[in-house]
């Protein structure tokens, strides 16, 4: 069942709640395990082609290859998705990246064959995890769907955590092991969909099929033409341009920092992990203690904060309170983004779930990757404590904007409406959006001119 409503002004739900779905527990257990395993993976890898070539940028590219997948073709990827049910795509993605890291920790493989296989095997991340943010709302509805987003992204950050920690632990012994534990992780993650989640029939059928570029684009179309999902896609796409700049400077900002009370390295990883950590409590803690209507009214002050909180890096503070400014920031984009993603999921048609999923994590993926790379020059120039700190003072002023263009609460509601309604009608048929009109059962991307500026209370 799709939830077809705003959250109710009633308590917040309960973690015992969104666990007692038997399918939800499945897919959460199953993602954990896949997640760690890439991580440990992205250690093992990345260590495997250093010892292998003794060349840091070989190294890092053997880290970096896993993010192109999402740069070159993440929406069509998840536009692939759309077209079969979300287990199956689930699992198959699942064995065929358990196939490659067993191929991986072959001993003594080539380099240049390990690069080309990780390439491979992360070319099944996009569909798999469209899929999954595309199954979630058939498993949760209402209020235990936003804890349940909100329990998979900490999730996803404690998983980063565990796996760079146990993954360079393992690999600085033998790669190999840490790649076979990937592969492990995949298969039992595999099983575990297989065997705890329904076969839901897929959202969009053969008959209604079109072009997949055709298919990508409508994916686009309705994310940047819908007034609500576009005020949704800047919020998220906004935060995501500051709050990873601390996690991509903390290697020269350790370096140049650390001034006897620490080394280096431990300055990093203290500033490398604030952000994951901060980011699992803000989450966690926002959706559990305060309701769903608290939340939609914290979640435009909170993406002001988080900006706001990073701007003190212009005093140049010594690493233990980079690290503190780091979690904060974390904290303040957790606690908004569980509720903008649930709103998105509400306000998004059923047959468009995976094709928008594909389009904003690769928005995530693009901006993150700008954000490091246009501050990492611009920190060879000036000092990296005056690059963040002007860099997040102009966040601070555009999530303001952001947060001042935020529709009203009738455009959100005539927007949810209309998904609602759509997704009552029969399968759309996708010929005519890609000209720029209106498929049958599916809500005019331009419903709600946009006019309206108050806030959502």
């Amino acid at each position: 069942m799709v939830p077809d409503e705003r959250p109710s002004a009633e308590g917040p739900a309960t973690f015992r709640e969104v666990f007692a779905q038997h399918e939800f527990r499945a897919v959460f257990v199953a993602g954990a395990l896949s997640w760690v395993g890439d991580y440990v993976a992205k250690a093992a890898v990345t260590l495997l082609v250093y010892q292998q070539t003794r060349s840091v940028a070989l190294s890092a590219a053997a880290f970096a290859v896993s993010f192109l997948p999402w740069l070159l073709g993440g929406p069509v990827l998840a536009a692939l998705a759309e077209r079969h049910p979300y287990r199956r795509v689930m699992v198959a993605c699942d064995l065929i990246r358990m196939s490659l890291m067993l191929l991986i920790a072959i001993p003594n493989l080539p380099y240049q064959a390990v690069l080309v296989l990780i390439f491979a095997a992360t070319l099944a991340n996009p569909p798999s995890q469209a899929a999954k943010s595309a199954l979630m709302p058939q498993l949760l509805t209402g209020d235990r769907l936003v804890l349940g987003l909100s329990l998979n992204s900490s999730v996803g950050q404690a998983a980063q955590v565990v796996g760079y920690v146990f993954g360079t632990a393992v690999a600085s012994i033998d790669p190999e092991v840490a790649l076979l534990f990937n592969a492990a992780t995949f298969g039992l993650s595999a099983l575990l969909v297989r065997l705890g989640v329904r076969d839901h029939p897929a959202l969009m059928s053969s008959a209604h099929r079109s072009h997949l570029l055709r298919e990508t684009r409508q994916g686009f179309s309705i994310v940047f033409r819908t007034p609500v999902l576009r005020a949704i896609a800047v919020l998220v796409f906004s935060a995501m341009l500051f709050s990873i700049v601390p996690e991509g400077l903390a290697a020269a900002w350790a370096n140049e920092g650390a001034k006897g009370e620490m080394s280096a390295g431990a300055a990093q990883a203290v500033i490398m992990v604030a952000n994951p950590v901060g980011f699992i409590l803000g989450g966690l803690l926002v959706s559990r203690l305060f309701g769903p209507a608290r939340r939609l009214r914290l979640m435009r002050p909170l993406a002001v904060l988080a900006p706001l909180v990073l701007v003190p890096a212009l005093l140049d503070p010594p690493p233990l309170a980079v690290a503190l400014l780091a979690a904060l920031c974390g904290f303040a984009v957790a606690g908004m983004l569980p509720m903008a993603n649930g709103l998105f999921v509400q306000a998004l048609p059923n047959g468009f779930r995976a094709r928008a999923f594909g389009v904003m994590a690769t928005g995530v993926q693009v901006i993150q990757g700008l954000a490091v790379l246009i501050t990492g020059l611009l920190a060879e120039r000036f000092p990296i404590p005056v690059v963040v700190g002007v860099w997040s003072a102009a966040g601070v002023v555009l999530m303001t904007a952001a947060a001042l263009r935020w529709p009203d609460r009738q455009t959100v509601d005539d927007a949810i409406a209309a998904a609602s309604a759509a997704n009552a009608q029969p399968p759309f048929k996708p010929d005519s959006p890609a000209d720029g009109g209106t498929a049958p059962g599916t809500p005019d991307p331009r419903a709600g001119d946009g006019n309206r500026r108050h806030a959502v209370t």
